[in-house]
């Protein structure tokens, strides 16, 4: 008689988010240039495998476009077009706005709700990229209060007659002296966003240092009405596991740690379905999903050219830990073609198996913490007025595609 064995259990509850429900309540980060559909359907795919692995089925994780610009994707321009597309079995389909005017933002909701474009949005208070906080936008924004709030209420204004759900990303603040997180987070929940979730770094601090998942912690003793997410240095599935256990966060976000590295949805899927499963590829597998994701890309960007080019910045985080040698870590790096692209993975010793901790941990460049470049006067006051309403004005003028 076969032994029936008991399924897993579950370590959270599915995530809820406005009308939708998360099995496996993990979001992945959006990240620009990184999170196109051709990496948003790997990622999915792997998570799928993952859900299956503890004993489930359904939506997997919440899978979030790069950050695209409001008024240009309210002008329409061919790029921001481009990045808003997904696959026609992309569900919840998720993307993310930036922008520094509340008007602006509100028409590029309005635009993607009464054009069926988008299941889920998500605001981006959380870049840290000095040309974004130079005009007051993404981490610095939440610093003016009543900007932060009009943002949001006009997104949300626009978005729930369409039973759309709106989400806040954001960072702990500008820099030690100017934390912003939990009054950003009390006017998010008041102001009707579905969910927060919070980078446990400053701008400041960048992708610098160790993120502090306490300020996570202290978020969620806050906001109590609307799950509450965690962000940052989740490199594994037991990384993920430890947030929620020292945060009592209701979900985590993965960015740097799945670059490279799509399967890392799969482990977290089990892990929060309760099982141990994990992934270690040889180096045979990681250069099939290589070659997949590159297949993908050519089929985003409608060019095997441009695919090639773009997959060279995932290169060395696909092959991190195992000894591909340098000559050809460095003609993978000057790929043409798919061609050479075969060619060059042809070469290597496909054998190899996963090699452990020389693959994991940290992936992406950390640097170092550094001075916050924002508008003159900006610290000056929460309100926004003089100098600081004339940078964001000048911003709203200034279209850079997504």
């Amino acid at each position: 008689m076969t032994e029936v064995l008991p399924a897993p259990t579950p370590v959270l509850p599915p995530l809820r988010i406005g009308r939708h429900t998360i099995d496996s309540p993990v979001v992945l980060a959006p990240m620009a240039g990184i999170t196109n559909r051709a990496f948003r359907r790997l990622c999915r795919q792997y998570g799928d495998r993952g859900l299956a692995a503890g004993g489930a089925s359904g939506a997997t994780s919440l899978y979030v476009s790069e950050m695209i610009t409001s008024r240009a994707l309210v002008e329409r321009t061919p790029i921001s077009m481009q990045l808003i597309e997904h696959d026609p079995d992309e569900s919840p389909r998720s993307i993310q706005l930036y922008g520094v005017d509340p008007a602006t933002v509100g028409k590029a909701v309005r635009m993607l709700v009464t054009e069926d474009r988008a299941d889920h949005i998500d605001l981006n208070f959380g870049c840290p990229v000095p040309k974004v906080t130079r005009k007051g936008g993404g981490a610095a924004l939440p610093w003016k209060t009543e900007l932060f709030r009009g943002i949001v209420s006009a997104a949300v204004r626009e978005a729930t007659p369409y039973d759309v759900p709106v989400t806040v990303k954001m960072r702990k603040g500008i820099d030690p002296d100017h934390l912003t997180f939990l009054e950003a987070g009390r006017i998010a929940e008041g102001e009707g966003a579905a969910a927060v979730a919070l980078h446990g770094r400053t701008a400041a601090q960048a992708y610098s240092g160790h993120a502090d998942w306490s300020a996570i912690a202290q978020l969620k003793q806050t906001v109590t009405s609307i799950p509450v997410l965690g962000n940052g240095d989740i490199w594994s599935a037991e990384d993920a596991l430890a947030m929620v256990r020292e945060t009592g966060c209701d979900g985590v976000v993965v960015g740097r740690g799945c670059l490279g590295r799509p399967w890392l949805f799969t482990d977290l899927a089990a892990a929060f379905a309760g099982s141990d499963e994990r992934v270690l590829p040889s180096l045979g597998e990681v250069c099939e999903t290589l070659r997949r994701h590159t297949v993908y890309l050519a089929e985003f960007h409608q060019s095997e050219q441009k695919a090639c080019r773009d997959i060279r910045k995932h290169i060395a985080w696909y092959l991190k830990g195992f000894p591909a040698g340098s000559q050809v870590r460095s003609s993978l790096a000057t790929v043409e073609s798919l061609a050479s692209l075969d060619d060059l993975i042809a070469s290597l010793d496909l054998s190899q198996p996963w090699p452990g901790d020389a693959a994991e941990g940290q992936r992406g460049r950390a640097g170092s913490e550094r001075h916050v470049v924002l508008p003159d006067g900006w610290l000056d006051s929460q309100r926004l007025d003089g100098a600081a309403a004339e940078a964001v004005a000048q911003a709203e003028l200034s279209v850079s595609g997504g």
